[in-house]
């Protein structure tokens, strides 16, 4: 038995507490690959499925809980501030946002099988004010299926488990290196994707004071918040005189959106990810005059600028023609 196999049969409770208590953190360094170990050695009689399952579910646990009461605390900045560090942190916002909305607080337990949606979950949940027992029964279920589904694969394959086990034993520190250089080319190839989308939506931004300024002297404009309906509904106020547009509507019904007039379009993600990209989007489809806003609805409000109650808008799930109507008022 080599020494692989040996740490882990020594350690291996702690092993997978430290593993996905460190995974849930937020750390790229995924954990599936110690509970599929876990498996095989529980098939091999060598660790007890009690004390494994329980291991990775506490770890598992403590993590989440972390980020829950951070969620309480910070409210959406703790989101935001996991979502900037991802690596595809516009997705990772509208993708979690999107999924909680549609499936509730089953979404936690779904996210624990989904690469990156694990971590955000918990504070989105704070954000969307559960109750901490609530949180605790789903989060709690998630965190014991997990282990139980991902071991039990290993427990399933453990001969295979086992010879993969023998074969980086053999390897030794090479199999260690190649390991790990396989880990760093894949976090550089997210960030050259990362910084390629960001180049490619460096659009020119407009201030918040160039913008207020525009509205004091009365120039024509059309300002558009891109938010998500969580994120209205966490923060139901908007920049004054804006009207809310789902995304994928206002790509879908870009021939009402006027040409003679500056459009301002405003998002809560980091670096405008979603602005920027409507923007640029908007502009293949020949409107010109369309600009993200530098710094989003953060940026406007620490200025103090004023903003209005969301009170609802029928652009969204209206018929052609009702954008032109809402701005001839």
């Amino acid at each position: 038995m080599n020494d692989t196999l040996a740490f882990l049969i020594r350690h291996g409770p702690l092993v997978l507490f430290i593993g996905v208590f460190i995974e849930q953190m937020g750390l790229p360094i995924p954990a599936a690959p110690l509970l599929l170990a876990a498996g095989a050695l529980v098939a091999a009689g060598k660790m007890n499925w009690a004390i494994a399952i329980t291991s990775a579910a506490v770890g598992s646990s403590l993590a989440d809980l972390i980020w829950y009461q951070l969620g309480r605390i910070r409210g959406a900045r703790i989101l935001g501030f996991l979502c900037r560090i991802s690596f595809e942190p516009d997705s990772c916002i509208r993708s979690t946002q999107d999924i909680f909305l549609h499936h509730g607080m089953g979404a936690v337990v779904v996210a624990k099988f989904i690469p990156g949606l694990s971590t955000v979950m918990p504070p989105l949940a704070a954000i969307f004010r559960v109750r901490l027992r609530r949180f605790l029964l789903f989060d709690g279920l998630g965190c014991v299926l997990y282990p139980v589904c991902v071991g039990g694969l290993g427990y399933l394959f453990s001969k295979q488990v086992v010879g993969i086990l023998h074969a980086l034993g053999r390897i030794g520190q090479g199999g260690l290196m190649v390991v790990l250089g396989s880990l760093a080319a894949y976090i550089g190839y997210k960030y050259f994707q990362r910084q390629r989308l960001l180049r490619r939506l460096r659009v020119a931004r407009i201030t918040v004071d160039e913008l207020r300024r525009m509205q004091k002297e009365g120039a024509p404009l059309l300002v558009v918040d891109l938010r998500s309906e969580l994120d209205l509904k966490n923060d139901p106020f908007v920049i004054a005189g804006a009207l809310h547009f789902h995304l994928h509507d206002l790509e879908r019904r870009h021939s009402e959106i006027p040409r003679d007039r500056d459009v301002v379009l405003y998002c809560s993600c980091p670096n405008e990810v979603t602005s920027a990209r409507t923007a640029w989007l908007l502009k293949k489809r020949g409107i010109e005059r369309v600009r993200p806003l530098a710094g989003g609805i953060e940026a406007w409000r620490e200025r103090k600028y004023p903003v209005e109650p969301y009170v609802g808008s029928p652009l969204s799930r209206g018929t052609s023609g009702q954008l032109t109507a809402a701005l001839q008022k």
